[in-house]
C-alpha cells in the first residue's frame, strides 16, 4: 500500500520548481537534493510514495539510474510511480515497469557478473563504519573479509576512500561464510551487491588499488 506522499529529487536550487510541477495541491512532499540519494532511497522504502518525481538532469546521471533501477527492482515499490520531469519545460514522462531490462545474470555465489579487479591486500572497505578487506572489486559488488559479523540481505553503508577520492554508497550482503583461519581468529566472508554506487568512482577506485599479479 502506498502513502499518499510525493518525493522530489533534483538539484537543490531546482527544488521549488520542481514541486510546483510535481505537486500542483497542496499533497506532502518530501524533497531531496541530487545528493541525497541514499537518503531518498530510505526515505521511499520506508513510506512507499504514490509518486517518486526525478529531475531530468539528474535522472540521466549514474546515481539517478541507479536509484530508478533500485525502485523498478523492489516488489514493495511496485505501486509507487515514478516520474521524470524537466525544470524547465512541461516535459514529463513516467518511467514504464515493462520496460526494465533483465538485470545481469548471478553467479553461484549470488553476485552480478562485471569485470572484477583482484585487490592488493592492503585495500580496504569500510561497512557501517568498520574496516574490512577487499578481496575482489567490480562496479556492481564485492567480496570482503570482515571480522564484524554479517548477515545475507544485510543492508550496509560502504566506503572506498583513499587520498584521491572518497567513495559512499549503499549495499546489500548476498551472502556470507564464517571462517576461522588457522593463524587469525574468526571472520565473515561475504559478497555484497552495491545499490546507488557511482560505477565511474569505483572503476576508478579498481584501477588505482587492483592487484597486478
Amino acid at each position: 500500500m502506498t502513502d499518499a506522499c510525493t518525493v522530489i529529487i533534483g538539484a537543490s536550487d531546482l527544488l521549488p520548481t520542481l514541486r510546483k510541477r510535481a505537486v500542483p495541491d497542496d499533497g506532502e512532499v518530501l524533497m531531496f537534493t541530487d545528493l541525497e540519494s541514499i537518503g531518498a532511497l530510505q526515505a521511499i522504502t520506508r513510506r512507499r510514495p504514490q509518486v517518486v518525481a526525478l529531475e531530468r538532469l539528474f535522472a540521466m546521471t549514474s546515481r539517478g539510474a541507479a536509484l530508478i533501477n533500485r525502485i523498478k527492482a523492489d516488489p514493495t515499490l511496485r505501486a509507487s510511480e515514478i516520474r521524470v520531469i524537466a525544470h524547465n519545460s512541461d516535459y514529463s514522462r513516467v518511467v514504464p515497469r515493462a520496460a526494465v531490462p533483465a538485470p545481469p545474470a548471478l553467479d553461484q555465489r549470488g553476485t552480478r557478473r562485471a569485470a572484477r579487479f583482484k585487490m592488493v591486500r592492503t585495500a580496504e572497505a569500510l561497512l557501517n563504519g568498520r574496516g574490512a578487506m577487499l578481496v575482489d572489486l567490480s562496479i556492481v559488488g564485492a567480496q570482503v573479509v570482515s571480522a564484524s559479523m554479517l548477515r545475507p540481505n544485510q543492508r550496509v553503508e560502504v566506503a572506498l576512500n583513499d587520498d584521491a577520492a572518497a567513495v559512499r554508497f549503499s549495499a546489500v550482503v548476498a551472502w556470507t561464510s564464517f571462517e576461522v583461519p588457522p593463524n587469525g581468529g574468526p571472520r565473515y566472508r561475504a559478497g555484497i551487491n552495491f545499490e546507488d554506487a557511482d560505477a565511474s568512482s569505483v572503476e576508478a577506485f579498481c584501477q588505482r588499488h587492483h592487484a597486478t599479479t
